[in-house]
């Protein structure tokens, strides 16, 4: 890492994988931050998620590549889609040697907690505040002021707001605006390695798609847990916590009728997490004066690419390198970083949410010519744009 520069007092509001990617990007290009977390403790719910190239790079310049492999599974197998109700293969994709070949770095799926663990390791442990509840952030000449919810408060040079969907910051940046109920939501669950089937271990990610719902599993931990993402209607559930449940039985009536093999893996998981998927129109602005967001706060999306921490992790290399190259001027900074940022992020809101309605096509002629595009379609190329993205390089001088 470079010695540490003097330069702008930079507060970073959240301590998940966006927040501490932008510690630690900002440490790489010589700056200082601090990051104000909530919790009190660093704990990433949720389950596992999926390490694209875009990412992986940039993960790599951090210097923690050897950290995110003592857990990450490699995407070897692939991604594969199958049809709900007899698991016939409608695509598949074996990404062993193909994923490097064409952009340098593999793919790989993950626990979200040993990727936070990973990001947390090119982080200061002194940069760090726990138990800080952020209530509001005000503009004030040439910078901000954070004020915490136990009364304390702090001046900055540039907030940035890593808080997430339902983050503080936002409202210092934009007009409220409350999402709309998509009338889905997805259920969570880890299944224990010794408990899976063996099909479910391989180092793929497997994608069933049926009518109304899909339904995601792939290994995660080494290879020692599976974990299983299911989407379905919401019915009148509108809770978007993560920290809400539902029952095995509730999952499982879901998925009846499926091939057994879903509804067996549904069945050796435990309790599973449930939170409602809440559409959000994409921002046109992320920055005003010297705040701004980053991740989930400034582009929340559904997970049907697997995107989301991959995107922070892109707005975190960015934002820090905007700031090294105008440190004497951070407002400027964060409407490069913005203008670096927002077409892309948006192009992948929308792409996400047109997923939800191709992905669970009711069986007919629709559902028909969608499997057979599937079989002909080559996803690494055609998504190339996605994995392919430097964001580092992106950057005009």
């Amino acid at each position: 890492m470079p010695d540490v520069v003097h330069g702008p007092r930079i507060v970073i509001i959240g301590g998940g994988i966006g927040g501490l990617a932008a510690a630690a990007f900002l440490r790489r290009a010589g700056l200082t931050a601090t990051v104000h977390e909530q919790a009190s403790a660093l704990t990433e719910v949720g389950a596992g998620l999926v390490v694209a190239p875009n990412a992986v790079r940039l993960v790599r310049r951090l210097g923690v590549m050897e950290q995110l492999l003592r857990r990450a599974v490699p995407l070897d197998w692939g991604w594969e889609f199958r049809r709900w109700a007899d698991g016939s293969v409608l695509s598949v994709e074996n990404l062993s040697g193909v994923c490097e070949r064409l952009y340098g770095e593999r793919t790989y799926v993950v626990h979200r907690a040993d990727l936070l663990d990973t990001v947390l390791a090119a982080v200061p442990g002194e940069w760090i505040r726990l138990g800080a509840r952020c209530a509001s952030v005000e503009a004030v000449s040439d910078g901000a002021l954070v004020r915490f919810t136990d009364g304390g408060h702090i001046e900055a040079d540039v907030v940035v707001g890593a808080d997430g969907m339902h983050s503080v910051v936002r409202e210092a940046v934009t007009e409220p605006a409350p999402p709309e109920y998509s009338g889905l939501c997805a259920f969570r669950t880890i299944v224990p390695g010794h408990a899976a089937p063996d099909f479910a271990l391989r180092r793929a990610q497997t994608l069933w798609l049926g009518p109304g719902r899909h339904f995601v599993h792939y290994p995660i931990a080494g290879g020692q847990a599976v974990n299983v993402v299911a989407v379905a209607p919401a019915g009148d559930f509108t809770d978007e916590s993560w920290s809400a449940t539902a029952t095995i039985e509730e999952l499982r009536a879901e998925f009846a009728g499926w091939d057994p093999r879903v509804t067996d893996l549904i069945a050796a998981g435990g309790a599973p997490g449930r939170w409602a998927l809440m559409d959000r129109a994409p921002l046109r602005r992320w920055s005003r004066g010297r705040v701004t967001l980053l991740g989930d706060a400034a582009h929340p999306m559904f997970p049907f690419f697997g995107q989301g921490a991959a995107q922070s992790i892109e707005d975190a290399a960015v934002l820090a390198h905007c700031l090294a190259a105008s440190a004497d001027d951070p407002g400027q900074a964060l409407k490069r970083y913005q203008s670096a940022r927002i077409e892309r992020t948006t192009r992948l809101q929308q792409v996400s949410h047109a997923r939800r309605d191709i992905n669970h096509l009711p069986d007919g002629p629709e559902q028909q010519a969608r499997d057979t595009a599937l079989a002909g379609s080559d996803p690494l190329v055609s998504n190339g744009w996605i994995y392919g993205h430097d964001a580092e390089a992106a950057l005009t001088p």
